[in-house]
């Protein structure tokens, strides 16, 4: 079960943002939950720089023929809010998990010393509960932002139709208290300034 997530003492907090990238944003993905997604991430993003935290940025590089994140397209370049500074690393990936071929587990261990990572990114339902899974199976103390993340509606087998809002919901509904802690922006931003 998870243990407190953001309270590791005093074992850097790595911020992971996934795959913040333009082609998300394509109107036939439907319609998208959390409007304030950009908003706090860019919270998120300005306090973790102002504390001199490590961040580490994941890209999508899809290998899917039809898809809007493949290398050579705009839709794989990183939203504005969302852009990589110098000195913040980048892993790139070709599946939903940002730890399936890409290094990520080695350098937040290794080059980091991190044990504690706070999730935002896009989707709930895809690439971020994906990383979350996997981080958790890890042994990673994991805290995923509710409000610095979002998905899309989405039509199940059967042809019901679930609402942006419903997805996002149910899926941080699974993460929570099995995968990770889910928490708020603000929640986030009051830990840091308590730290």
């Amino acid at each position: 079960s998870p243990r407190s997530r953001f309270g590791c003492g005093g074992m850097p907090k790595c911020l992971l943002v996934i795959d913040t990238q333009k082609g998300l944003d394509d109107e036939k993905l439907g319609k998208r939950s959390n409007p304030a997604f950009e908003k706090n991430l860019a919270s998120l993003l300005a306090a973790w720089r102002t504390n001199s935290l490590p961040i580490v940025h994941i890209r999508h590089c899809s290998v899917e023929q039809n898809s809007n994140l493949r290398p050579e397209l705009p839709g794989n370049a990183y939203k504005d809010e969302a852009k990589p500074e110098p000195g913040e690393k980048e892993f790139t990936k070709t599946v939903n998990s940002a730890f399936i071929g890409t290094g990520l587990e080695e350098y937040l261990r290794k080059d980091l010393g991190v044990s504690a990572l706070v999730i935002t990114g896009l989707t709930a339902d895809h690439c971020v509960s994906a990383t979350t899974r996997n981080a958790s199976d890890l042994g990673f103390d994991v805290t995923l932002v509710s409000d610095a993340t979002a998905t899309h509606e989405r039509t199940g087998f059967d042809g019901v139709r679930y609402s942006a809002e419903e997805m996002h919901n149910v899926n941080l509904a699974s993460l929570h208290g099995e995968f990770c802690v889910v928490t708020t922006t603000a929640a986030v931003l009051d830990t840091l300034k308590t730290q």
